[in-house]
């Protein structure tokens, strides 16, 4: 109130004090003698209103009161979605987090080191890549590394196997439909290129798109823009994309099967990723990363391979890939009691696999041979030791150093008679 002794500017002078340390609090004026000069003067130092007073203040008041609960329910709700926003962005830094521990590259081996430099080096150049390599062999370990390692690292990363959605499922799958599109289209849904806007989408499987299909890809890829299933709105978006197969698509191309022009789009680089058995010497890593972070997962105890059972899986030729070699390992863990994995509790079928070309040393290549003949005398033998012996033309001695070298243990009821 202006007019409390000291005049006007002591009551400007606090009005600055007031802003000063508390820039949210509201101040109020009131003046009986005030002129528009002063009014305007309060209003720029920061008062949230100038009331005179006259006949009709008790109705002012009441107005100035309203408009401070407002501005307070206001100044919560701001704080509200403050706290909203500061947990979404904890939230999603968590997920980035837990994606990118998913997509953890584990191996050593000079092919693998020098695939995963090439795709860090094509991480912030925004165009296609294609990625080739079998089943299981890592393929979207290998997108995710590109995406991670480049300036699209906070925006999704969107994965979509193409080969799992056929005609309309897929196109639905990809652009999103509107509502009553079709048959059971009861509400509006987002497609994965509208998920994936700012960042990366992963499109695995490529080969088993239809021809029609691939030329509507080939134009979002070309102009970033598309029209959701039903729709009539044009949606633009800035996704970068990369594929990956391990069909032969020069083989489809030459029978008509896949557009040439769409292939020419996506090799701007093209990665190949190698099968397991060309990079062995990361299958010890493989096998202790994927035993302990199941452990963990299903909270057991972990659990060690021998040196022996780690050279009948480096003698396996893994048609599945690291995959393959996930799903054994973590039914090991699961299903084997104690603490150590040995040769016999590897399934039968990858122990008498019968090696593959540079499947190791040369010395790993011939122990494995040896593992698959005892395998195959026992199994002659109906699992009579000394039988075995003589099928194979080893002296009981001899035959029993292999055995015990190769880490099998007698089955009930087989010994040596």
């Amino acid at each position: 109130d202006l007019d409390l002794g000291g005049g006007a500017q002591i009551g400007l002078d606090l009005l600055q004090q007031f802003r000063a340390g508390s820039p949210s609090l509201p101040v109020f004026i009131l003046s009986g003698k005030g002129t528009v000069e002063l009014a305007v003067k309060a209003l720029k130092l920061g008062a949230s209103d100038f009331l005179e007073k006259d006949l009709y203040i008790e109705e002012h008041l009441d107005v100035t009161l309203e408009k401070v609960r407002r501005f307070y329910e206001v100044i919560e709700e701001n704080r509200r979605l403050e706290r909203e926003n500061k947990d979404l962005r904890r939230t999603a830094t968590f997920v980035r987090e837990l994606q990118q521990t998913k997509y953890r590259a584990v191996g050593e081996s000079p092919a693998f080191r020098a695939l995963l430099d090439r795709a860090r080096a094509l991480a912030s150049i925004p165009r296609p890549v294609l990625i080739r390599g079998e089943r299981g062999s890592g393929k979207e370990l290998v997108a995710a590394t590109i995406h991670y390692a480049g300036e699209r690292r906070r925006k999704p990363f969107v994965a979509v196997n193409c080969a799992a959605f056929s005609g309309q499922l897929l196109e639905s799958e990809m652009f999103g439909h509107e509502k009553g599109a079709f048959t059971g289209a009861d509400k509006q849904k987002i497609g994965r290129f509208e998920l994936a806007d700012g960042g990366t989408l992963f499109l695995d499987e490529i080969g088993n798109m239809s021809l029609e299909f691939q030329e509507k890809v080939l134009r979002v890829i070309e102009y970033q823009e598309f029209e959701r299933v039903g729709g009539t709105q044009r949606l633009s978006v800035n996704v970068r994309v990369i594929a990956a197969t391990n069909a032969e698509l020069e083989s489809l191309m030459e029978k008509g099967e896949f557009r040439r022009d769409l292939y020419d789009r996506l090799t701007f680089e093209v990665l190949r990723v190698p099968p397991l058995r060309e990079r062995r010497e990361d299958i010890p890593t493989l096998v202790d990363h994927f035993a302990r972070r199941f452990a963990a997962e299903v909270k057991i105890a972990p659990k060690r391979f021998t040196d022996d059972a780690l050279k009948v899986f480096a003698s396996y030729p893994w048609p599945g890939n690291i995959r393959e070699l996930k799903n054994v390992v973590e039914r090991l863990v699961f299903g084997v009691e104690g603490e150590e994995i040995d040769v016999a509790d590897i399934p039968v079928e990858l122990r008498t696999a019968r090696p593959t070309p540079n499947a190791g040393s040369f010395t790993e290549r011939i122990e494995a041979l040896e593992r698959e003949m005892l395998e195959k005398g026992l199994q002659d033998a109906g699992g009579n030791q000394k039988k075995a012996a003589a099928i194979l033309g080893l002296t009981y001695d001899q035959f029993r150093h292999y055995y015990k070298k190769h880490g099998f243990k007698a089955a009930a009821g087989a010994g040596a008679e």
